[in-house]
């Protein structure tokens, strides 16, 4: 993502979930439930064959799309009675998370992509950037178009694409892609610039803004997230894909 100073890399991982009562049972492991909606049943992740000694992770099972009430379908995880006996560590933030995500889907999403654009834009500033002081105030519009835009927006968007392509497998990764990079993206990315350089005080560049950086951002975000996206696409649930900005 392009900024009015720079380039903003919103760098985000997968968290590796360990756990010290993760053991292997002789006994056939009890599944777990997934969401039932291709193309993510085929694919369990691969913790599905571990019995937890302590705790029990389970996810519910709908139509993939993440939310509750009018959000569309329920997605997200159960705690029930998957508190570790020492009472914290990993998976019982997992669990404490995913019961947030479950019931209040939007705000949650949009604090995390808030947290992740906070990251991101400090970890461009200072690694790649390499500058000695990090501008604050960038990062803060940064963290808050992450809060109210971005995060929204994207909730909305991959809940309305799951609904319009209900293709299973790869050709509906495919499709799914095809309209996300080359429809929504683009779109989005304009919007993304002129709300940036506005609330930087200055509405009247945004245009000359656009037509300086626009098409350089969309070629940027399509050589990064084109293939991350399919593999989003294609394994990960809906109400997990939060942030990509």
């Amino acid at each position: 993502m392009m900024s009015g100073t720079g380039t903003c890399c919103a760098l985000t991982q997968n968290p590796l979930l360990l756990s010290r009562s993760v053991t292997f049972s002789p006994q056939p492991p009890t599944p777990l439930q997934f969401p039932t909606t291709p193309p993510f049943n085929r694919f369990p992740p691969p913790f599905a064959q571990l019995r937890f000694r302590h705790s029990r992770l389970s996810a519910l099972s709908g139509d993939g799309s993440g939310g509750t009430g009018g959000d569309g379908g329920s997605g997200g995880w159960n705690s029930g009675d998957n508190e570790a006996d020492d009472g914290g560590g990993t998976w019982s933030f997992l669990s404490w998370y995913m019961a947030l995500l479950a019931k209040y889907p939007v705000p949650v999403k949009a604090l995390t992509s808030a947290i992740l654009n906070l990251i991101g834009d400090l970890i461009c500033q200072l690694v790649i950037d390499k500058v000695q002081t990090p501008d604050l105030k960038r990062t803060f519009l940064f963290s808050f178009l992450g809060l109210v835009l971005v995060g929204p927006t994207l909730h909305f968007w991959y809940l309305y694409l799951s609904q319009l392509v209900t293709l299973p497998g790869t050709s509906g990764a495919i499709l799914r892609l095809v309209l996300d990079q080359f429809v929504f993206s683009p779109i989005f990315l304009g919007v993304f610039l002129s709300s940036l350089v506005t609330l930087e005080g200055r509405p009247s560049q945004a245009v000359p803004k656009l037509k300086q950086e626009w098409f350089s951002a969309v070629l940027a975000n399509w050589q990064l997230w084109i293939p991350f996206q399919f593999l989003n696409f294609r394994f990960v649930p809906q109400q997990f894909q939060i942030n990509r900005n």
